[in-house]
């Protein structure tokens, strides 16, 4: 049963540093990881949008992560088939605004939940309603911390940089996805931002998962 009024122990924003850089194939690798470590998972994405053809939209892979149904991790009529930020999809295809106080009031959380995860959509500032963008959504949800996935190639240390201006002092995990650790751009990357911007930098789904529970466990 879906409660109204429950919050997970542990609430974490998913943001991107730009679409396409991997977002839900983290954020399901890591609620199948910490799910078969013994943590009570959950996930929502309130909107999302996808092309027409495509089947496995992203709140299906969440559901097939976290053992939820699809309906639960985004209700249906916030699915928008066609490639758009949400609220031009939904008025491209003919739909009502999307506003963000009826998002907001749409997500719902089980019971007893350790650790949630509200995956946005694009990067950061893309439009999530017509009245505010990924940001937005998760300032007014007041998540307890960040997960920003990045790309390892060459430009993620200005994304990362210019995601994180835009954060502000939000507790923030970069986990650069696609890593690959006998590239040496990625290694670069993945030192600069370490030594030179003092930030937290995870490249493998399993040590990302133990740094998460750490987090839960001092909560």
């Amino acid at each position: 049963m879906i409660e109204t009024d429950s919050r997970p122990s542990l609430l974490i924003g998913v943001i991107g540093t730009n679409t396409e850089v991997g977002k839900t194939w983290v954020t399901a690798q890591l609620l199948a990881t910490l799910k078969l470590r013994g943590a009570r998972v959950a996930a929502r994405k309130p909107v999302q949008s996808y092309g027409p053809d495509e089947i496995d939209t992203d709140a299906a892979r969440l559901a097939g992560a976290s053992g939820e149904e699809v309906s639960d991790i985004c209700p249906a009529h916030r699915w928008y088939p066609i490639a758009l930020a949400p609220p031009m999809a939904a008025h491209a295809l003919g739909r009502g605004p999307v506003w963000m106080s009826e998002i907001i009031k749409e997500i719902r959380w089980p019971a007893e939940v350790d650790i949630g995860f509200v995956e946005t959509v694009g990067g950061v500032r893309s439009p999530l309603a017509c009245d505010g963008d990924s940001l937005d959504l998760l300032n007014r949800l007041g998540v307890d911390r960040l997960l920003l996935v990045a790309d390892a190639e060459l430009g993620t240390i200005n994304a990362v940089r210019l995601t994180l201006a835009a954060v502000g002092p939000t507790p923030t995990v970069v986990y650069l996805n696609r890593f690959d650790p006998d590239n040496r751009l990625h290694q670069l990357n993945r030192n600069w931002l370490i030594e030179q911007d003092k930030l937290t930098v995870i490249t493998d789904v399993h040590s990302l998962a133990v740094a998460i529970e750490d987090v839960c466990e001092a909560a």
